[in-house]
């Protein structure tokens, strides 16, 4: 089995999608994860594109890489302007890197209509470029742009250009789906084309740039690489322009779990959902909890059969342990689930239950009309606890509402008042507070919070981090029903609640209530132990 060697252009490619811009300071950070990943290539961006990626070449000279080859990315030599006189070329190889990915056309119409030059200046472009770097000592990757569709409108000339830039001194000819519209069949056909070009020599190094346009960039990569293609790029999370790159949060599982290839060696593979999350957050997108391998839903499982069956035995519903990807298997709660479901999520809490005990039952029974009300409690899992423990004897209420009120008062001269009382019982004493605040969310969290810190000085440490409602009935208009969803902290954990009501204050005060007795109940718990 071959060698197959990474080539992440994350940095470069992936910071062209819509949206994405990272500083500097980030693409070293993402640049030091991919070497602790054990990516063999990292394409850092285009020296002479941009002042941040000339900087960015400047500082990560200063960072030691333990695999990783740092990589630059440029063109060909402009048109009718020698090589050693070009300012991008210069440019490469003042960036110093150990390698060089060099594009160059292999499609005649991007020649004629984008370079507005002759086919055969083309091909001098791609000679004298590829052949002036390697001789300065730089390993040259040559990125065949638009090679596949070239291919399709002249199949010799495509060919002929990666000749030129192979003679020329390339280590590898990296043939690229720019435009992302080759279907799986069609990489197939054109790279045993390619093989016979070349007489089948394997002297010759292919890669492979797949652009997800079709939907399918992860499957030509896959076919490529059993098409003897040795050399894979793709970027994190499949980022990229337009609709992206290969992602190689699929791609290099797929090689490894299920194809045979070894690109990363096990540990660092178990890497894989750490990274992605990494990256995710320093683009500042929310991560897709949908993504295979390494998405919070990729071995999640809600219904009770799938989960009751993967008590017994995790193969029967998971094509590859979550483990090896560095993921973790999630029971959902849910009206779909049943007594499997909910003993699982128990012991994950800590909490041993007998499958036969009648309370499951009852529980059960109480999650399918709290979710046939509204409620949902995949992304609660505090609130879903403290019904548990409610459930079987445990009470957890720190303390209880009496009442609450909210006023708004809009102001003539624009100004917008919002205050909020609050009346709870704390150990048979009861706290009456007032406080404003930016909206009757944030007043009531104050006013709560003015009630409690006395009795609980804890109650500091625990923050909001997130809010976000749901209307579930559309159609009702304003009449209709809420669930809030509430994101809470104490620098250390984090955990969600949940509220539904058809008014939206009692909904987020539900999820609000849930969040602070969640919080201070575990620290109080853990002060205990």
């Amino acid at each position: 089995m071959q060698r197959i060697e990474v080539y992440d252009t994350t940095l470069r490619d992936g910071s062209q999608g819509e949206g994405i811009n990272f500083s500097v300071y980030d693409k070293l950070q993402i640049a030091k994860k991919l070497d602790e990943l054990g990516i063999h290539y990292i394409e850092g961006g285009w020296p002479g594109s941009n002042p941040k990626d000339a900087s960015f070449f400047r500082e990560v000279k200063k960072l030691s890489f333990k695999r990783a080859k740092v990589s630059a990315f440029g063109s060909t030599r402009r048109a009718d302007v020698k090589v050693e006189e070009d300012r991008n070329v210069r440019l490469l190889l003042e960036a110093e890197t150990p390698a060089v990915a060099i594009f160059g056309k292999s499609w005649t119409l991007h020649v004629q209509e984008a370079l507005k030059t002759t086919l055969e200046e083309n091909l001098r472009m791609i000679d004298d470029t590829v052949s002036y770097l390697a001789g300065k000592g730089v390993e040259v990757l040559y990125d065949a742009e638009h090679f596949f569709d070239g291919f399709k409108d002249d199949p010799d000339y495509a060919l002929k250009t990666l000749k030129v830039a192979w003679e020329a001194g390339a280590r590898v000819l990296v043939l690229c789906d720019t435009n992302g519209g080759t279907l799986p069949f069609e990489v197939e056909e054109i790279i045993d084309r390619v093989w016979d070009y070349f007489n089948g020599s394997r002297d010759v190094v292919l890669g492979i740039h797949a652009h997800n346009d079709s939907g399918v960039a992860v499957a030509n990569t896959l076919v490529a690489v059993r098409k003897g293609v040795s050399h894979v790029q793709g970027t994190i999370n499949g980022l990229g322009e337009r609709c992206g790159n290969a992602n190689l949060c699929s791609v290099l599982p797929n090689l490894q779990l299920k194809m045979g290839y070894c690109p990363l060696n096990e540990e660092d593979l178990k890497k894989l959902t750490e990274v992605a999350h990494f990256v995710y957050e320093i683009a500042n997108l929310r991560p897709n909890d949908y993504d295979p391998y390494v998405g919070r839903s990729a071995f999640a499982h809600k219904g009770g059969i799938h989960a009751s069956a993967m008590l017994r035995n995790p193969r029967t519903y998971e094509h590859v342990p979550p483990e090896s990807v560095g993921n973790r298997r999630k029971i959902l709660v849910s009206e779909q689930a049943g007594r499997s479901n909910i003993v699982h999520r128990a012991k994950e809490m800590g909490i041993e239950i007998d499958p036969r005990d009648p309370r499951l039952f009852e529980l059960v029974q109480k999650i399918k009309e709290a979710e046939n009300y509204g409620y949902q409690y995949e992304g609660a899992d505090a609130s879903f606890e403290i019904l548990l423990r409610n459930t079987l004897g445990e009470n957890i209420d720190l303390f209880s509402l009496k009442g609450f009120r909210v006023i708004v008062e809009k102001r003539e001269e624009g100004e917008t008042i919002t205050e909020a009382t609050v009346k709870i019982d704390i150990e048979n004493e009861v706290a009456h507070t007032v406080a404003e605040g930016d909206g009757p969310v944030h007043a009531l969290d104050n006013a709560l919070r003015k009630a409690l810190k006395p009795y609980f000085p804890d109650l500091e440490r625990i923050k909001l981090t997130d809010y976000k409602v749901r209307v579930l009935s559309e159609k009702e208009g304003t009449a209709a029903k809420i669930r809030v969803l509430i994101q809470t902290t104490d620098g250390e954990k984090e955990w969600g609640t949940v509220g539904v009501s058809t008014n939206i204050i009692e909904a987020s005060w539900n999820a609000l209530i849930d969040s602070i007795k969640y919080g201070l109940w575990k620290t109080i718990n853990q002060k205990k132990h």
